[in-house]
């Protein structure tokens, strides 16, 4: 059993309010809801984690249930997602419901395709810990990102010679789309940030987009035309 998560906390501060802004006529988490719904098995099951009453109203709305709110001291600026995680995992445990894998899918992800969560399933096989949605960085620490060193000069993250950003190893970035995490790992290690064994899956940049602005809410209507 797995337990598809969606969190989706009322504060925002550089978009306010935009876990349930209309994108293209539709708030923006229920294209997670949709989704969550399209690759659920049977006994599966969708949880919208919130603690805001406007996005329960949202989602009800569009025939959803939220069975419990998440409280609001895990739901601060400061608050973690797997913060989130660990609580809704300790509330079906009181029900005496368990899961084997949690799919986290970020509501400001809202591009999504059926064959993206077929294939990084495809990709979570025994000995793995978490399979995360990347994109290709253009930013690469052996060429254009650097750090302040003890004497206030900038120096490359990763000393190198290399003269072209093509030559460079290959980088990636969590895009936000999509988490396939293990239970068991994740109550042992409490954070993914201790996982070691994490596989990933790269996307294309139409559906890596992780709304956070205005500009960024605009760019996705646009995306949202053609994909």
């Amino acid at each position: 059993m797995n337990l598809f998560l969606i969190p989706a906390r009322g504060g925002s501060k550089g978009l306010p309010g935009k876990n349930i802004k209309p994108l293209n006529g539709k708030p923006l988490l229920i294209y997670s809801l949709e989704f969550a719904h399209a690759c659920k098995k049977d006994d599966d099951i969708v949880l919208l984690s919130t603690d805001d009453t406007s996005i329960t109203a949202t989602a009800e709305k569009y025939g959803y249930k939220v069975p419990f709110l998440r409280p609001t001291e895990l739901s601060s600026d400061t608050s973690s997602v797997e913060e989130a995680i660990h609580f809704s995992l300790t509330e079906f445990e009181k029900q005496n419901i368990e899961f084997e894998k949690v799919i986290l899918l970020q509501p400001t992800s809202p591009f999504r395709r059926i064959e993206h969560f077929k294939e990084m399933m495809a990709l979570h096989n025994g000995e793995t810990e978490m399979v995360v949605s990347v994109n290709l960085s253009k930013q690469n620490p052996y060429f254009n990102l650097f750090e302040e060193n003890h004497n206030g000069f900038l120096s490359l993250s990763k000393k190198s010679d290399f003269v072209r950003r093509q030559d460079c190893p290959d980088v990636y970035q969590y895009n936000g789309n999509l988490y396939i995490i293990d239970v068991k790992t994740l109550l042992a290690k409490k954070r993914v940030v201790y996982f070691d064994k994490i596989k990933k899956y790269v996307m294309s940049a139409e559906y890596s987009i992780d709304i956070d602005t205005e500009l960024d809410f605009k760019f996705a209507e646009e995306i949202a035309k053609t994909i």
